[in-house]
């Protein structure tokens, strides 16, 4: 039997990609046997009238040892 635990947490990058791919790569240098990853929501932050970086809402799931 497998025991799964979720985390919470939010990233930021130049694209919704390259967020996701930061948070779950930052989230890989504490948590092992990460599965899944769930993004919540999607915020972009606007600047001089355009769109200058993304913020996603994650939930990452990882196997408990």
């Amino acid at each position: 039997m497998s025991v799964a635990k979720i985390v919470e947490l939010t990233a930021t990058g130049a694209s919704i990609e390259e967020a996701v791919a930061e948070g779950v790569a930052k989230a890989g240098e504490t948590v092992r046997n990460i599965q899944h990853v769930w993004v919540g929501s999607i915020e972009a932050n606007v600047a001089d009238g355009r769109v200058a970086s993304f913020h996603v809402h994650l939930k990452v799931t990882f196997l408990v040892d």
